[in-house]
């Protein structure tokens, strides 16, 4: 039996309640989670690594790089059927694309996580990393891309999505469904998920790649603030189909005579965006505007896209065809 490697970032998972502070705050060891997940399935081929022991709101491009290359050192070697990165929520769907995006092992990398701490009832970290565990080990998951492992069910990075604040089944794939399960430590696929081939670009960071939410009434003041500061790409959630106020219009095109990249997905949970309309501010209007239509990609995976895209050093040809993939 071949090792799957654990690399634990922190999260509520490794979390219980503190009296003193009233809160859940990082108690649990990774060496303490693997003893507990081995002497509850008989494992003894996993490989603890403590890559940190942060919560997920601290999570940044700059550490999903690194974790990257710990991800990819273990995929390297071939004693090692599969990575389960063991993460916190809130920014887990992120961390995952990432990982996607600059993926280049036909190995499985799953990441998990838990909804509840090691304090409460009905702690889930358990379940979840046992879940993962099969799944990494399972030659089906092969050659599917980064997967996210929540409540029994499978999930493509590329679709999945946080919905609820508390309840255990919080990520789905809305616009899609889950790509398998995991049913009496079974694991079964429905579909596959082939977007992920498209990527495999090489890790990269940096802090000129903007996200905005776009509401009505919105002027172009803080576009016009991003390009004198020195952005140089920048996604936008739009309206609907993809459409934004006419008063944005302005500053939207100056920011793209300026050189900079920008990319419309839409604020909604799903569906994706499309040149239907062509008033002031519609679809067309911005494509004529220079605008990049993301699909269907959420706003922080396309701000992920294309943060990386521009550190590959990608023209706009390119980084068009990146989001049309």
């Amino acid at each position: 039996m071949k090792n799957v490697a654990l690399v634990f970032t922190g999260g509520t998972i490794a979390m219980k309640v503190n009296s003193k502070l009233q809160g859940a705050i990082p108690s649990v060891t990774p060496s303490e989670l693997v003893a507990t997940l081995a002497e509850a399935t008989d494992y003894d081929n996993l490989i603890p690594y403590a890559f940190s022991k942060m919560p997920s709101p601290s999570m940044t491009p700059e550490k999903m790089q690194e974790l990257s290359a710990v991800v990819a050192r273990f995929l390297d070697d071939e004693d090692v059927a599969g990575v389960v990165v063991v993460h916190g929520t809130d920014t887990l769907e992120e961390t995952a694309f990432y990982l996607d995006i600059v993926g280049q092992s036909e190995k499985p990398v799953v990441l998990t996580g838990s909804m509840l701490s090691a304090s409460d009832i009905g702690y889930d970290g358990l379940t979840n990393l046992v879940s993962s565990v099969e799944v990494a080990m399972d030659d089906a998951s092969r050659g599917k891309g980064v997967l996210v492992v929540m409540n029994y069910a499978i999930h493509a990075a590329c679709e999945v999505t946080k919905t609820h604040t508390l309840k255990l089944d919080t990520f789905k794939s809305v616009e899609f469904g889950p790509i398998g399960i995991i049913d009496d430590h079974e694991v079964i696929y429905f579909r596959t998920q082939t977007r992920h081939q498209a990527y495999q670009l090489k890790p990269g960071a940096n802090d000129t790649t903007v996200l905005l939410k776009a509401y009505a009434g919105m002027r172009g003041d803080i576009i016009d603030f991003y390009v004198q500061n020195g952005v140089k790409g920048m996604v936008i959630e739009a309206f609907g189909r993809g459409n934004l106020p006419p008063t944005m219009m302005d500053a939207i095109r100056s920011a793209v005579r300026a050189g900079v990249i920008i990319v419309i997905v839409s604020r909604c949970y799903s569906g994706r965006v499309l040149d239907t309309y062509g008033y002031l501010g519609g679809g067309k209007d911005l494509i004529r505007s220079g605008c990049i239509l993301g699909g269907h990609l959420s706003g922080p995976k396309a701000r992920l896209l294309l943060m990386i895209a521009l550190e590959n050093g990608l023209d706009k040809q390119a980084i068009t065809s990146l989001f049309q993939a």
